[in-house]
């Protein structure tokens, strides 16, 4: 019987709700989850050009999602052409090296829509936008991936620095689940041309003890990222 394979990007996310608390306004969450796409492009071994830059050092990944010597927005995830002259640095916990990015070849950006979320989507759109646009700006036509995750949870508890807030169901506090669906329909529909794929997380957490962390379907959500990686490996072939 085939068995679903295990993703490094989609356990990254779940570990930022399961069994521990999940605090907004950490921009290092995005960074996190973004920085395994590579990971699961590279295990999935569908682009021999992907193997062969990264085994050769050729390309890898930044921490700081900047290109040496191009200013602009930082994304959440960024992978790319490494600067001449630079050893590549390795990270537990990461197969793919990191170092200093001359030109970008995967730009990656995370939203995490847990709570409020309709009130929301302007921001979070505007940012995609113009992140996506940062991505292109210095040219090399990069493959950018916005990965989106959407809460469906009956109930929601919110922690941002010491104040702490419980959905209701009623005003600005409705429940996560009242909202979801509208939510990532608008948001999708409004940046997915801005991007070459739109991954959508959509998951269940509370955010109350125990901590408990499912997602919506989770054989979907496996199938559907896996059907991503390989049209992203396709991209890559194509233009690097």
């Amino acid at each position: 019987m085939a068995t679903n394979p295990s993703y490094k990007l989609l356990d990254s996310f779940r570990s930022l709700f399961e069994s521990t608390e999940y605090r907004h306004r950490d921009s290092t969450r995005g960074d996190f989850v973004a920085s395994f796409l590579v990971e699961d492009l590279l295990a999935l071994g569908r682009s021999a050009k992907l193997k062969s830059n990264i085994d050769s050092g050729h390309s890898v990944a930044n921490a700081t999602n900047k290109t040496t010597g191009k200013p602009h927005r930082r994304g959440d995830g960024f992978f790319g052409a490494a600067v001449p002259g630079i050893d590549p640095e390795t990270r537990q916990g990461y197969t793919v090296r990191f170092g200093k990015i001359a030109a970008a070849e995967i730009g990656t950006e995370t939203k995490i829509l847990a709570k409020a979320m309709i009130k929301q989507l302007d921001r979070v759109g505007s940012d995609m936008i113009n992140q996506a646009a940062e991505f292109r700006g210095g040219g090399n036509n990069p493959i950018c991936v916005g990965v989106i995750g959407v809460n469906y949870a009956p109930i929601y508890r919110s922690l941002e620095g010491d104040r702490e807030f419980a959905t209701t169901g009623s005003g600005g506090y409705k429940h996560p689940a009242q909202e979801a669906q509208a939510a990532e329909q608008r948001l999708v529909a409004r940046v997915t041309s801005s991007f070459d794929e739109l991954i959508v997380l959509r998951f269940i957490a509370t955010n109350i003890a125990p901590f408990e962390f499912r997602w919506v379907d989770p054989v979907a959500t496996a199938h559907e990222y896996g059907a991503t990686l390989v049209r992203i490996s396709r991209y890559y072939e194509q233009r690097f």
